[in-house]
């Protein structure tokens, strides 16, 4: 069962990044600065190195932790007796919800901001952007989860549908379309959209550390980090990214490199005073 959720895991990934690799293609909502074809050979490199790193040193202890922690029955799920599909549901919603935090905490905390800015790095967004993590956040991330996995204790099948809607929905609002006004105002008050979620990577601070969630959107609203609406003739005109080397859109060596740079750190240091 693990690996054929794994495999759907794979299939969803794959499908999705076409998907949206194609809408992008035909219905482009902003210009993207460098060619596109090196955007996404390089970003697909990067996946590339962090797919091998992630399942050489997380992928099994990470499977082995869920079987472990649901066979001694731990976590707040399993003491609330939840089960089947009622389960499934509550589960991605709280993992969404610590998903949240996580994220928030990249932004806030020095240390994980140094390996969170490679991703923050690019200056154009799309759907290759989904795939430029720094190896080093993913590993953090990794051991994020296993508390996330412990606290809450979800089924081994809630937790792979939790991470298959994770990237999905990461392909999603990153790529570079965009929905009618009418039906962006709607979707945005539960979901995460793309013009959601490119406020987020705008280098203007009064935006960009805001817009955290990652499925659902009600998270910010709630917890006082959601970014006034713009609409997408704004975000047009707002430089995304970083304020510093800004010609470093897809370099391989600069992203492997960006934890190690005191480039942009007086951002994280302003946002710990939230």
């Amino acid at each position: 069962m693990n690996i054929d959720l794994d495999t759907g895991r794979l299939i969803v990934f794959l499908t999705g990044f076409g998907f949206f690799l194609a809408l992008e293609s035909l219905l482009p909502a902003r210009h993207l600065e460098g060619a596109k074809y090196r955007r996404l050979l390089t970003h697909s490199f990067m996946a590339g190195v962090n797919t091998l790193l992630v399942r050489t040193l997380t992928f099994v202890p990470m499977l082995a932790w869920l079987v472990y922690v649901e066979q001694q029955g731990w976590g707040l799920a399993r003491w609330l007796g939840l089960s089947g599909w009622l389960e499934f549901i509550i589960s991605i919603i709280v993992l969404d919800a610590f998903d949240y935090f996580w994220h928030r905490a990249n932004h806030r905390i020095t240390f994980l901001w140094r390996f969170h800015k490679a991703h923050h790095a690019d200056t154009s967004i799309d759907v290759s952007t989904a795939l430029r993590f720094h190896p080093g956040e993913l590993l953090l991330s990794t051991f994020a989860k296993a508390t996330w996995v412990v606290i809450w204790g979800p089924s081994a099948i809630a937790w792979f549908l939790f991470e298959i809607l994770v990237s999905w929905f990461a392909q999603a609002h990153h790529a570079n379309w965009d929905l009618p006004d009418g039906l962006e105002r709607v979707v945005r008050r539960i979901w995460v959209t793309p013009r959601f979620h490119a406020t987020h990577h705008l280098v203007d601070r009064r935006f960009g550390d805001a817009n955290f969630s990652t499925l659902l959107s009600i998270w910010d609203p709630c917890f006082g980090t959601e970014a006034n609406a713009l609409t997408q003739a704004q975000i047009k005109e707002c430089d995304l990214g970083l304020p510093d080397a800004r010609d470093q859109t897809a370099s391989f060596r600069h992203w492997l490199a960006e934890p190690f740079s005191n480039q942009n750190l007086g951002l994280s240091k302003s946002r710990q005073a939230d």
